[in-house]
């Protein structure tokens, strides 16, 4: 089972600094219409084709989300990522609409894939 990461400890993480990679395992029509900032686009569906490109460091910390609780992408994201000998994979449950809710920012556009 992957660890859980709340919106506030996400946020945190990125208002110091801290080196973390978001991945948004949505596919690419959903990313193209907000993301949060800085994300990796890894489509659940896509994750075997592009992990190695994308997530080259097997311990860095990652946080994997998609839209909302119901949505399972994030899950199956993170359970590959932890079978691809990932060591460091969260998953943010609540998703892209919880960040939103909560007035956060989100990008528009550029898709950062491989």
């Amino acid at each position: 089972m992957t660890d859980k990461i709340t919106r506030d400890e996400l946020k945190a993480l990125l208002d110091r600094g801290e080196a973390v990679t978001i991945v948004e395992a949505l596919p690419e029509e959903y990313y193209r219409k907000g993301s949060l900032p800085g994300v990796l686009h890894l489509p659940h569906d896509q994750v075997d084709e592009l992990a190695a490109t994308l997530l080259p460091d097997k311990g860095t910390e990652i946080v994997v989300y998609c839209a909302n609780l119901p949505c399972a992408n994030s899950v199956i994201t993170a359970k590959r990522l932890s079978e691809l000998s990932y060591t460091n994979v969260r998953e943010y449950a609540e998703g892209k609409q919880d960040w939103i809710e909560a007035g956060y920012p989100i990008e528009r556009g550029a898709v950062a894939t491989a």
